[in-house]
């Protein structure tokens, strides 16, 4: 593969925070006023650290201490997600995690080096959005059903870009169910995935809207579809991949979880601030400019909800004939 360039792209995260109520001392006990460490298991500017960024100077105010983004990728989030797991259940390492660590790597990793029942403590949802379907302005396909008889035309050679165990599943789900061979290529993260298409290393990637808009905007790539059973408000030109594959139906969601063993109160405390800052009005207009909203749980909702992800992801693998690796 050909020398790439390095894409220096950053989600969109605006970081003013004049409309937040500060709340100082909430954590007081459990934290003492130091720094709180959100770990994303993806690099910078992937969806996921997007949100991670727009969220946490709200949340620091209204813990009263600093809380800090920390890019930790690779291994499908897994490396991330191990490094919080190890850390100390005293609410200053926690993990911004996707649904790839939080619950489709069950059905993906082969030797999971983690047990999600066990080894993690769920405190708040976060966000939730979709995929888009991004391909060069020059690909001969003006449309998702162009596209797919394009790649049946191809028969396999159409290569399309995938970071997560998520859009692994999405890739092999649209060859299943519209007959095409795809080329699913790995990457280590969504920004080396757009890269590449813009390059013209790869044909396709399904990355987040907030980088789909502004390379879309720029006139670098365009959208053929989104992975939405509905189009999405925010970009309504763009079609549902739905529309030519009935049922199809896929979201991104976003949580925040921390080591096992975190005392409960620390817990509550936590997800409270965290669905404090969600309501304000700031932060989910900030995440709908990304095409994203908010998803607001308390963490025994996102403990029932990891729990219903991950045998929903386990089907759709089975069903799209990916063995674990």
């Amino acid at each position: 593969m050909k020398k790439r360039s390095i894409l220096k792209f950053i989600g969109a995260a605006v970081l003013g925070v004049a409309s937040v109520v500060p709340a100082s001392g909430v954590l007081a006990q459990g934290a003492g006023g130091r720094a709180m460490r959100l770990v994303v298991p993806l690099p910078a500017g992937s969806s996921n650290d997007a949100v991670a960024r727009v969220l946490a100077p709200y949340l620091g105010n209204i813990l009263g201490q600093p809380v800090v983004v920390e890019n930790k990728a690779g291994g499908n989030g897994l490396i991330g997600t191990m490094e919080i797991i190890k850390s100390a259940p005293d609410g200053l390492n926690l993990l911004l995690g996707s649904n790839s660590p939080l619950a489709a790597n069950v059905a993906f990793v082969k030797e999971m080096p983690y047990d999600l029942k066990r080894d993690i403590t769920p405190i708040a949802g976060i966000a939730q959005t979709h995929w888009v379907l991004l391909v060069k302005p020059s690909f001969p396909a003006k449309s998702f059903a162009e596209f797919l008889a394009y790649a049946k035309q191809k028969q396999g050679g159409v290569s399309m870009g995938y970071s997560t165990t998520a859009v692994q599943t999405q890739i092999a789900t649209i060859s299943k169910q519209a007959g095409v061979p795809l080329l699913p290529v790995p990457y280590k993260g969504t920004p080396a995935t757009i890269t590449d298409v813009i390059g013209g290393v790869l044909d396709a990637t399904l990355t987040d809207p907030g980088n789909a808009k502004s390379q879309v905007g720029g006139g670098n790539l365009k959208a053929l579809a989104v992975t939405s059973i509905k189009r999405n408000p925010q970009f309504q030109d763009w079609p549902a991949i739905s529309e030519t594959l009935p049922g199809f139906d896929f979201r991104a969601w976003n949580a925040l979880v921390g080591p096992a063993g975190m005392p409960r109160e620390l817990v509550n405390r936590i997800s409270n601030a965290v669905a404090q800052a969600l309501k304000n009005p700031d932060v989910a207009e900030k995440y709908a400019t990304h095409g994203s909203s908010t998803l607001i749980m308390s963490a025994d909702e996102l403990r029932a909800f990891i729990d219903s992800e991950t045998a929903k992801w386990v089907k759709l693998a089975r069903d799209a004939n990916i063995q674990p690796e």
